[in-house]
């Protein structure tokens, strides 16, 4: 478990609000194309020509609507399809990280689902490049650190998977690892084994989803087939004492996004939450925004609204915040800086 130092313990209640706002942070769970808000979409059809099922941004936010996470992808793909040209994606991530900078993200780890626009006939590099510019403008206009993980769908072959990871190879050296979304049951992680190989071998860290709706063996299988270095969302871990014992043990990070958790019924009550179960187990648990247009929040409300139904405090705070710095890909120079001013931030706030 994270050692929490006493003068994070002594910072009173009544200020932690503005202290979970504040502190320095990393955003490991974020899609960006979870992140187009509606007004966002008008804009970009009308840019583009393309033609929305909604008359107006009030009818499509009163459309989010979920139940599960499929009756989400629905309406998340359908929004997907007014993004076209580089532009689109430059504005798209720009958007979001102007955001990320005001609510003190130091470093955003931006998931990118390409064959969701591949499938459209947008070129690979149109979706690359646009990203990794605004990740270029975001660290020299904002400070921002921003790195790009490629997703395959898993709801797709592993060999459209292998198709999609060759079309980005002249891409390379703009995105840091590769990542698995999308529907979740009846496609395990297993299913991606020898993709997940390849990507390994060309130096890209590994990350998986796994442990949102399915269940703890898609944790394992994540793990020990794919070898992955973190697990985004993860909450089901907790229904299996040897793989806690384990994501302890091996201080395996999960991406924990607790806004998306409540939207899409996995804990239909936030108080009902397990972040703080398993943040005070010793696992590297970590605070996320996952779809943020859609979820009702970007990171520091999912920070806020969860320490107000579970009842964390400072304590958890520094854990979260420190551990979403170390979990993070960033250079080790980069972390030790961060975590200095997370020191001198949660200083502030004592007394």
């Amino acid at each position: 478990m994270t050692t929490v130092p006493g003068f994070a313990r002594r910072i009173d209640a009544a200020r932690l609000p503005a202290l979970l706002s504040a502190m320095p942070k990393a955003e490991l769970h974020l899609h960006i194309e979870g992140s187009l808000e509606p007004e966002m979409i008008f804009a970009l059809a009308q840019r583009n020509g393309v033609s929305l099922p909604y008359h107006s941004v009030e009818a499509l936010r009163r459309a989010y609507a979920f139940t599960d996470l499929q009756s989400f992808l629905d309406i998340y793909y359908a929004g997907a399809s007014v993004l076209r040209t580089e532009q689109d994606f430059y504005d798209l991530a720009w958007a979001y990280l102007e955001k990320a900078a005001a609510e003190h993200v130091v470093r955003a780890e931006i998931f990118f689902d390409p064959q969701t626009h591949t499938e459209r006939g947008v070129p690979m590099g149109t979706v690359v490049k646009g990203l990794a510019r605004a990740c270029h403008d975001a660290r020299v206009r904002r400070g921002t650190s921003a790195a790009l993980i490629l997703c395959f769908l898993r709801h797709l072959s592993e060999q459209d998977a292998f198709d999609t990871l060759q079309a980005a190879m002249p891409y390379r050296h703009l995105f840091i690892g590769v990542g698995l979304d999308s529907s979740e049951v009846g496609h395990p992680p297993a299913k991606f084994a020898r993709v997940f190989a390849r990507a390994r071998a060309l130096g890209l860290h590994v990350v998986a989803h796994a442990g949102e709706e399915g269940p703890p063996a898609y944790i394992w299988q994540a793990l020990d087939v794919l070898k992955a270095e973190r697990i985004d969302h993860g909450v089901q871990a907790v229904h299996d004492p040897a793989l806690m014992q384990r994501l302890v043990a091996g201080r395996i990070p999960l991406t924990v996004c607790p806004l998306s958790n409540q939207k899409l019924c996995v804990f239909p009550d936030l108080r009902r939450h397990n972040l703080k179960t398993l943040l005070d187990a010793g696992v590297v648990a970590t605070v996320n925004s996952d779809d943020p247009a859609y979820f009702g929040g970007y990171v520091n409300a999912n920070y806020r609204q969860v320490f107000a139904a579970t009842g964390m405090d400072a304590g958890h705070a520094w854990q979260l915040a420190s551990n979403s710095l170390e979990a993070s890909f960033a250079p080790v120079s980069e972390k030790k800086r961060w975590m200095g001013q997370l020191v001198e931030c949660f200083e502030s706030f004592v007394g």
